[in-house]
């Protein structure tokens, strides 16, 4: 019996399954190739699902996804980020600074910035927060309160997003089932089949237009489930300034991504 026979039957190595042996290989294939030359950011996410080699900047990660088809070879991969090496680093050079939720930060609340605050008691049984004109006031008894902070601004985006979707649904005449509040990454807000709204707390960043326009988005698909011209026509409608929101988030939604607990 060999060394590694013996091994085996002891139970000291098992064989690798088939899953596992295919992540090796591939893990493999990347380290034969010096992505991190291109930029320490750039993350390979091989997806089954991909039909061509693709980039995908990630705001919230700051870092430059390669989508790599799961048939690919790691050297067209590799051959592909090289070729878009100045676009990669330009774009992730054009990330906007990011901002922690801390005391000093200073960040825009449906529309007005206001510096936060915080009043550290040991004493304290609990956190409180205040949203005032300039300021957020967070009185704590936390030496890292930035948690509670983001569960506040959850709860002040939810307020205002439900008060602006019953607006608009009402103005169609439609009723939409619930609203779910989250931190997304893809989408700033959806419309389910069955009526169900979902919307990124991060609006409650973004300036007033830009946040009715989106919430206008979301209900006009209770009436049109497609991007028609029926929908456009009934998202315009119920927007206060469809052209100013729209343009925004085109231009700007993506820096709603630095703001970080």
């Amino acid at each position: 019996m060999t060394k590694r026979e013996a091994q085996l039957r002891a139970g000291r190595l098992r064989p690798k399954s088939g899953a596992n042996l295919l992540t090796l290989q591939r893990n493999s294939a990347i380290d034969r190739y010096p992505f991190a030359e291109i930029s320490p950011r750039l993350e390979i996410v091989v997806s089954p699902r991909a039909k061509r080699l693709a980039l995908r900047l990630c705001p919230k990660a700051r870092v430059m996804n390669l989508v790599v088809p799961k048939r690919a070879s790691m050297k067209s991969a590799y051959e592909f980020a090289r070729e878009h090496e100045d676009w990669i680093q330009e774009k992730l050079s054009e990330l906007p600074r990011r901002v922690r939720l801390r005391d000093g930060a200073v960040i825009p609340v449906f529309g007005q910035d206001r510096r936060i605050v915080v009043l550290y008691n040991e004493n304290l049984k609990f956190t409180d927060i205040l949203l005032k004109k300039d300021e957020l006031i967070v009185m704590t008894n936390k030496t890292d309160p930035s948690s509670r902070i983001k569960r506040f601004l959850v709860e002040q985006a939810r307020a205002k997003i439900t008060a602006l979707a019953e607006e608009k649904s009402a103005a169609i005449d439609r009723d939409y089932k619930d609203i779910t509040i989250r931190d997304t990454v893809s989408r700033w807000g959806s419309c389910s089949s069955d009526g169900r709204l979902s919307f990124s707390y991060r609006l409650i960043f973004a300036p007033k237009q830009a946040l009715d326009y989106v919430v206008a988005h979301e209900v006009a698909h209770l009436a049109h489930m497609d991007h028609s011209e029926n929908f456009w026509d009934t998202c315009e409608s119920i927007s206060r300034d469809f052209e100013g929101g729209i343009d925004w988030m085109r231009e700007h939604g993506h820096t709603l991504m630095r703001f970080s607990a």
